[in-house]
């Protein structure tokens, strides 16, 4: 009698379980996300493709992935969901809109600015959209008595494919998530749930024969199609390489002194794209706030105050003058030579041994050799040196 109680306890419980996360279907909780700013939502499951976990660990393998060692931490975790949370039996993935309202490799043209990417322009989105997130799983959370974990890109998850098997997009060629209504421009974002719901059918690739992400890129970075050697790529140059740029390199990164939009910004698919609805996201400094002379004498404090809303903080005021720089030597920009004259005595070795580097692509003869002896005199770091010795490569 006893057993017999017990087991219609849990029966009970369990019906009751299930009346909670029946409240709302999986139409409800797709309509309401718009609500909390969220552009497109879809629904899969917690399991990753064997040809997406091949692929990681290829790339890990083969060292494509440079400085970011956190690629390879919790390697297991990354390429099963199931691994970073037992409970989780769908993933619900949200898409956010940052479409711009013009052509990102137009500034490319003026050479006296540094380009930023699309991306880092507004506030840091990171920010902005973990509000909504969370306000969205709680909202979820109080209609279901379900359990939920968020995520914005700051875990081991493997977001774009995810995202493709969730009917978001498709990973294109350049390996980058491309979206049939919003072309190259989505923040990715998702939530873990113990709630079953139904899965959204997974996006077929949409790439053909379009080669023109392969073709545009400054330095050659695929290998081939839907593989990347990052370290070869300017976003991660720029924004997750920790030291000094390789000489091979500088001379094809241009202006870009913050990310590079080049493969995203020619998919023919952006002909669907939208300009993005969130404020936050919309270039808060005008073109002029660029300019690189300017930006070349940024102290620490300054850039901190300049970028403190901004993902370019993350980098720190010394990588980002290291940018900078060698934008200013690609530039040919003349009138900046008692700038970089001030950076090659900078507190900052790569500071330093960037603003050699631009000083050698603009100037020569008698006046270099003078700021070169005068360098030298007081100069103890060997990398530094050495940027003297390679001069104009």
């Amino acid at each position: 009698q006893v057993l017999d109680q017990f087991l219609q306890i849990k029966l009970s419980e369990s019906h009751q379980e299930e009346i909670m996360h029946s409240l709302i279907s999986k139409s409800t909780i797709q309509k309401k996300s718009k609500e909390f700013g969220f552009d497109i939502i879809k629904i899969t499951d917690p399991k990753i493709h064997k040809k997406n976990q091949h692929y990681i660990k290829d790339f890990l393998k083969n060292d494509f992935h440079g400085d970011m060692d956190w690629l390879e931490k919790n390697l297991e975790r990354r390429v099963s969901p199931k691994k970073l949370w037992s409970d989780v039996k769908s993933i619900i993935v949200l898409g956010v809109n940052y479409g711009p309202n013009h052509d990102p490799l137009q500034n490319l043209e003026n050479k006296k600015i540094g380009n930023i990417s699309v991306y880092a322009r507004g506030n840091d989105y990171h920010e902005v959209i973990k509000k909504n997130l969370k306000k969205f799983g709680r909202w979820i959370i109080s209609q279901t008595n379900s359990e939920i974990k968020v995520f914005i890109d700051t875990a081991p998850i493997m977001e774009k494919p995810i995202a493709q098997k969730a009917g978001l997009g498709w990973q294109g060629k350049h390996t980058n998530l491309v979206s049939r209504d919003y072309g190259s421009w989505l923040f990715l974002a998702s939530i873990f749930t113990n709630l079953e719901l139904e899965s959204d059918k997974e996006e077929i690739n949409h790439c053909g024969n379009c080669n023109n992400c392969i073709e545009i890129c400054p330095t050659d970075a695929f290998t081939e199609p839907y593989k990347l050697d990052a370290r070869k790529c300017i976003s991660y140059l720029t924004i997750e390489h920790k030291g000094i740029i390789p000489l091979h390199l500088r001379s094809k990164i241009g202006n870009r002194i913050y990310g590079c939009d080049d493969c995203l910004a020619v998919c023919p698919w952006n002909k669907f794209a939208k300009e993005s609805n969130e404020i936050k996201f919309k270039q808060k400094n005008k073109t002029e706030l660029y300019d690189l002379k300017k930006l070349s004498l940024l102290s620490d404090d300054n850039f901190r105050k300049m970028f403190s809303k901004s993902p370019i903080k993350r980098i720190g005021r010394n990588r980002f003058l290291r940018n900078v720089l060698i934008a200013i030597g690609n530039s040919k920009l003349k009138d900046a030579k008692d700038h970089l004259n001030k950076n090659i005595f900078d507190e900052s070795p790569i500071v330093r041994g960037a603003a050699i580097w631009a000083l050698n692509q603009i100037t020569e003869g008698e006046e270099l050799n003078k700021i070169k002896k005068q360098s030298l005199s007081i100069e103890k770091d060997p990398d530094v040196i050495k940027e003297w010795i390679e001069r104009k490569i």
